[in-house]
């Protein structure tokens, strides 16, 4: 029974993973950005899901959708006004960028809100009780909502024409070039799905993880395992990835 019940936590815990991993992977696979701002990216999701919550009454789910739309904007902007002139540089160039972003943006979070943790409380969270087995509600919901976004993305990178232009571009950029793709339009909706991938990763998170600052590192720390299990681009084996790592 307490074999089964880890189990259990483990599964839920990696699709709820699901949602950290996917941005980054997709960003790292197809603009070759090692993204150091990724974890900082989800704790602003969670900030923003909890302050909607607190002033308007907003579920985080019903979050989502404006915070992907705020976080595709950030990050296409981001990628085409910054990162795009660093990009045939070597990788460290790109870390470097990145990373002292990061610390920007982190910094400007602690001013902002403060190190203190916060947390988005719903109401009516017991958890169900069936055969022995105990299933946290909270955990149940996130990860429900994490699976939607993965297919969802999976859907648009496989089945519409910007997926197989994400995907051409992924697999070789001259070619895409050569076949009219715009590259540097790719490489900016790109980066941008991967924000906005980030932002709804924290409004998902927020009901189950303490919010803070301090809380960007470990994210982007899971972000990278789950790529190193899982792969880069692909977003079953991220998928499959997460689910080890919760295991």
């Amino acid at each position: 029974m307490a074999l089964a019940q880890v189990l259990i936590n483990g599964l839920l815990l990696g699709g709820i993973y699901a949602c950290i991993g996917a941005g980054f992977s997709i960003v790292w696979g197809v603009v070759n950005i090692i993204n150091i701002l990724h974890g900082s990216f989800i704790v602003l999701g969670a900030y923003g899901a909890f302050f909607a919550h607190r002033e308007l009454g907003v579920h985080p789910f019903a979050s989502m959708l404006p915070l992907a739309a705020v976080g595709w904007l950030l990050g296409a902007m981001l990628q085409h006004h910054l990162i795009r002139h660093v990009m045939a540089a070597k990788v460290l160039v790109t870390l470097t960028l990145t990373f002292g972003l990061n610390l920007l943006v982190n910094n400007l979070m602690i001013y902002g809100f403060s190190a203190d943790f916060r947390k988005v409380v719903l109401p009516n969270q017991d958890p169900l009780v069936w055969a022995g087995l105990t299933l946290p509600v909270d955990r149940l919901l996130s990860m429900a909502a994490a699976l939607c976004v993965v297919v969802a993305t999976h859907l648009l990178i496989t089945r519409t024409m910007l997926g197989r232009a994400i995907v051409a571009v992924r697999m070789d950029p001259q070619a895409a070039t050569l076949m009219g793709v715009n590259v540097d339009r790719v490489f900016a909706i790109t980066f941008g799905l991967g924000t906005a991938l980030a932002l709804v990763a924290g409004a998902i998170l927020s009901p189950i993880f303490p919010i803070s600052p301090t809380a960007a590192d470990a994210y982007l720390g899971k972000a990278f395992i789950v790529c190193v299990l899982g792969g880069l681009g692909s977003l079953p084996c991220v998928l499959a990835g997460c689910v080890l790592l919760g295991l």
